[in-house]
Formats: structure tokens, C-alpha cells, sequence
């Protein structure tokens, strides 16, 4: 039987009232693993009543094709900022007009904007880095601010080299290295590229997400690494130091968004407000030992964080920062072309 406009009118308004019931009192948030403070989100639930539920992933390409497939469940995910325009792209992402919210204002204002996000439209701050190169200096005590630690390095370090899988990154900086600019599509400077990798290859131990064991049992002595993470290795093998290279280093940004398939809107606006204040700003950082964002922070954070040598790029080198990216397509390609050619 065809419904009335009554009857039309009652069901939609049943339809309703079940939605907002499955989505009251939740959260689901997607996020890298060990990157999510237990404490803020205990905290965050005991403050808005809301149950959170999280979820880890390992990469950018693991999460996006998740929520590419549909009916992954998630509100918000944290997304590395060189994958935003994907996300943008395929209509993934809310515009949550974070701007909007009452703790933007925390917001620094260098990262009030961001390339991948100049208005703010999809996200807020998480945390921000680098992505540079980790030497034992116990093994190796000559210059580390250069990319040669991994692309041409010393003898020291021969066979306990690592590199991070992090397809951009390295040839970023190995095009850097070389001269050339980064996203380039000139043939020439992509097969130096490719020929300075392949001929270094043989002189690392793997390409890898290794666990932080075996850094501290000095199993690997070398990293192309992440600012946060080589700060916890250092805390627990004092050894290891943190260089940027002086041709160029990546600088980026991990960034919050909702998801445009969000069952929990309020909820995931909520959050994101939430991490904008100084002192929930600081529980991040404290946790992941990452910078955040969010002025003011610094006062709630760990004072030994503040000044960690990690997380405080010399003055001399802050020129050689290079934003971190997805290229244009036909440059994305090519260095897909070289990355499978290093990696099998």
C-alpha cells in the first residue's frame, strides 16, 4: 500500500529518532597505532558520556582503503596530511568547519592553515614532526644532519642500516640530495634517483617498521626515521641521535577528521574541539612525543619533551624543511615505478 503523507511523515521521523539512538553515547575513532593517549580518551568519555572505541592501523594506504570499501564503522579518523587531497577527492571526508569550533583559537597559527587544508574546512590538529635520520653515535660519530647517512653512508654503519617504507619521503629527500626538487617528472633526475637508491640498498639491513627493540639492542644502528619516535628510542638507549638533513628533511602534519560516512557527527565534532585545548593538546604530545599545534600547550607538557633535541630543529636547518606531499599524478607514478623496483 502506497503511505499517506502522514504515515510518510511518521516513518521518517522513526527513521530518525533509530538513527539518533544508534549514534548517541559513541565513538569510533581510527587512528596509527601506540598514537592515541589511553588518558584522553578515558578522559574525553568520563566528560561527554560517550563510549569510544578505537581502532589501529599501520599506514595512510591501509586506513583510506578501508574507508574506501565502506562499512568500516569509523567517525574520525587521523590522516597524515599529504593524503588529505585523496580523501578531499573521493568525498571521504565532512566539512566540519573546524574553524567554526570554540578552541580553534588555540589553534598556533602557523598551522591555522595548511596546504592540504588551507581554510580548515576538514581538520584540526593532532600532532606534527619530522622525518629525518636516526645514527647511533656510539657506532658512528661524524655528521648526521645529511641524507648520506642512508644513501651513502659510512662504513660504520654498513649492514644495520634501515628505511622506513615511507615511499615520498625517501625519494624526497634522495632528489633533494641530489639537487633536484621534489614531485619532479624530469626522467633524468628520477633515474639518478632510482640508481642512487638501488646502489645504497645494498648496504642497509631492511626496509621496515622495525619494533624499537632493536634499535636499544643496537641490532640496527641507523634509520631514516620520525622525530617522536626517535626521541623514545634515545629515552631508552641514550645512544641514538636525531639528525635533519641539510639538503632537505620532510615536515608534516597528522591531522583530525570526520569521516563523511560518520554515524556519531556530534560526538566526532565534540573530539575535535576537545583536543584544541592546551592542556588535552599536551596529552597527546606527552604520549606520542610529538609536537602538537596548539598554543599554550607547552605548560602542560612534559618540561624534558619541551626541550628534547627531537623535537627542536636548529635554527640553521629550519630553511631545509620540505612541506611532505602526495604528487601530481604523473610524478606519483614514476615513483611508484622506482619504490617497486627498490622493494621487491
Amino acid at each position: 500500500m502506497k503511505p499517506t503523507p502522514t504515515r510518510t511523515a511518521l516513518a521518517a521521523s522513526l527513521a530518525l529518532l533509530a538513527q539518533s539512538a544508534t549514534a548517541e553515547g559513541n565513538l569510533n575513532i581510527y587512528n596509527f597505532g601506540l598514537y592515541t593517549p589511553p588518558d584522553l580518551l578515558e578522559k574525553f568519555s568520563e566528560e561527554y558520556d560517550v563510549e569510544v572505541t578505537l581502532t589501529d592501523f599501520v599506514a595512510n594506504e591501509e586506513a583510506i582503503a578501508r574507508i574506501q570499501a565502506g562499512g568500516h564503522g569509523m567517525d574520525v579518523a587521523i590522516i597524515s596530511g599529504y593524503f588529505i587531497p585523496a580523501y578531499v577527492e573521493q568525498g571521504l571526508l565532512m566539512e566540519s568547519n573546524p574553524t567554526e569550533m570554540e578552541n580553534f583559537k588555540h589553534v598556533a597559527e602557523q598551522w591555522k592553515s595548511i596546504s592540504n587544508d588551507p581554510e580548515r574546512k576538514y581538520t584540526v590538529p593532532w600532532v606534527w614532526g619530522t622525518t629525518g635520520v636516526m645514527v647511533n653515535k656510539k657506532v658512528y660519530d661524524g655528521d648526521i644532519n645529511t641524507a648520506a647517512i642512508f644513501l651513502d653512508p659510512p662504513d660504520e654503519l654498513k649492514g644495520s642500516i634501515n628505511l622506513v617504507p615511507s615511499m615520498n619521503d625517501t625519494i624526497d629527500m634522495t632528489l633533494r640530495y641530489l639537487g633536484a626538487e621534489p614531485c619532479t617528472t624530469d626522467r633524468e633526475s628520477l633515474s639518478k634517483a632510482r640508481d642512487l637508491l638501488l646502489s645504497a640498498k645494498e648496504n642497509w639491513a631492511s626496509v621496515d617498521y622495525p619494533s624499537f627493540e632493536k634499535f636499544i639492542n643496537e641490532d640496527l644502528n641507523a634509520s631514516v626515521f620520525w622525530s617522536g619516535a626517535a626521541a623514545r628510542v634515545r629515552g631508552l638507549n641514550d645512544g641514538f641521535a636525531y639528525g635533519w638533513p641539510e639538503t632537505g628533511y620532510m615536515q608534516w602534519m597528522d591531522s583530525v577528521a570526520i569521516l563523511s560516512d560518520a554515524a556519531n557527527v556530534e560526538n566526532a565534532k565534540l573530539f575535535m574541539n576537545f583536543i584544541m585545548t592546551p592542556e588535552n593538546a599536551a596529552m597527546i604530545s606527552n604520549y606520542t612525543m610529538y609536537n602538537n599545534g596548539i598554543a599554550g600547550s607547552e605548560e602542560f607538557m612534559n618540561p624534558d619533551l619541551v626541550n628534547a633535541p627531537e623535537l627542536n630543529v636548529p635554527e640553521e636547518l629550519k630553511g631545509a624543511a620540505i612541506d611532505q606531499s602526495l604528487c601530481e599524478p604523473e610524478a606519483q607514478d614514476l615513483y611508484t615505478r622506482i619504490w617497486t623496483e627498490l622493494t621487491r
